[in-house]
């Protein structure tokens, strides 16, 4: 048997006869007949029997009609999920995050769930690294990650370009409103991240291309801890000025660093020549979207 002889012997249990049946589901009266036949052969039973007018249905028949609508109920759910997921209505977003590239999403994902509020989420944070490895593996279809980085890979979105900033407890004596790195060099710093990653790299890079030795004191990738010693004044630190964005209640001190050249870029990747689910290119076009009205987006 097949779905649509169970959808034939379905309409023939609902009305009665095989002239109504036929013409509800628009075919003729002998290719229907032949179906019921067909079924009743290979299942070795009697599913309807002739009763003056009418068709009676059989014990037999009763216990399929009740799996046929079943059947036939689930068939038409999958097809309307298929659909759905097809067009981004349904379906799962499954989305990677940088440590510092947080700001501005909740607000973003907000407006994606109010424009599609089927679609459920898998949401991964970690180094940028290892984001582009869940890309490459399929465990996630996007990630918001930090540049530089090597990604021939990938289609890549450029979201975001921002200055550092030097943040400092409230105990220490202020500066003016922007620093330099000389001004900073000789405070003991706690570098976010950990050798070797994105940001790590970046602001030991400054340093260097500036003949300049940092007094580093700590290494810090959890953000909340490191905002939390730098309250404590057991160090000061360099930070994305995103991070200010998501973390605006510390009481802190902070002051934009002056070298143009230290910057950090944000990016929405994908991975390159392979197929990009329903889902995933709507959240692309709604996050396209809103950066296009919040050109000043901390993301």
């Amino acid at each position: 048997m097949d779905i649509r002889q169970l959808r034939y012997f379905t309409a023939i249990v609902e009305e009665r006869k095989i002239s109504a049946a036929a013409e509800r589901l628009h075919i003729s009266q002998p290719p229907l007949s032949q179906h019921l036949k067909t079924m009743e052969d290979e299942l070795g039973t009697k599913l309807i029997e002739r009763s003056g007018k009418f068709l009676e249905v059989t014990e037999a028949g009763k216990a399929l009609y009740k799996y046929a609508l079943q059947m036939t109920q689930l068939m038409e759910e999958a097809k309307m999920e298929v659909k759905e997921v097809g067009i981004g209505v349904s379906g799962r977003l499954t989305l990677g995050i940088n440590t510092f590239s947080a700001a501005g999403l909740p607000e973003i994902l907000h407006g994606f769930r109010t424009k599609y509020p089927k679609v459920t989420y898998k949401i991964h944070q970690n180094e940028s690294a290892q984001l582009c490895q869940l890309v490459r593996d399929r465990i996630i279809e996007l990630a918001i990650i930090q540049l530089p980085l090597e990604l021939q890979d990938f289609t890549v979105t450029h979201l975001h370009t921002e200055p550092f900033y030097f943040i400092a407890s409230t105990k220490k004596q202020p500066f003016n409103c922007e620093v330099t790195l000389a001004d900073i060099q000789n405070h003991p710093l706690i570098l976010p991240s950990t050798e070797g990653l994105g940001v790590h790299y970046m602001i030991l890079e400054s340093f260097s291309k500036a003949q300049l030795h940092p007094n580093i004191i700590a290494e810090c990738s959890d953000i909340s801890l490191l905002l939390d010693l730098v309250v404590s004044d057991f160090g000061t630190a360099i930070i994305p000025e995103n991070v200010l964005t998501q973390y605006k209640n510390y009481n802190i001190q902070a002051y934009k660093i002056k070298e143009t050249e230290l910057t950090t870029s944000t990016g929405l990747i994908w991975l390159k020549n392979h197929y990009l689910s329903k889902t995933a290119q709507n959240f692309t076009n709604l996050l396209t979207e809103y950066l296009q009205q919040n050109t000043d987006l901390q993301c």
